[in-house]
């Protein structure tokens, strides 16, 4: 992102960082589930508290650019802030799975 000097090269990147970091939250949510695989409580609470992050996530985003038309309302560098924002709340969860991760891989 340093070296983009265009809206347009900044909004590229910050698309690419919400991609690379939502690759990083699906492949440790499967490797959450392939831990807690025999469990099949652990499993289904692990889903559960993953769709409900998701819906959170999504309406999070959403309640930070509340308005209908958000090109118009914040500009040509909402697709940037708004894939930066998803990017740092994914990487949270990220670190959440991880934990996630160490408790069932230590249950094993």
């Amino acid at each position: 992102m340093g070296a983009a000097n265009t809206q347009t090269a900044m909004t590229k990147c910050a698309s690419e960082e919400a991609k690379r970091v939502d690759g990083q939250l699906n492949s440790i949510y499967q490797r959450v589930l392939r831990a807690a695989d025999g469990d099949a409580l652990a499993v289904t609470k692990i889903r559960t508290a993953e769709r409900a992050w998701l819906s959170y996530r999504d309406a999070y985003i959403e309640a930070m650019y509340p308005a209908k038309d958000k090109q118009v309302t914040y500009g040509s560098k909402f697709p940037m802030d708004a894939d930066l924002l998803y990017a740092a709340l994914t990487k949270t969860q990220v670190e959440a799975l991880k934990k996630l991760l160490e408790q069932h891989s230590v249950q094993r």
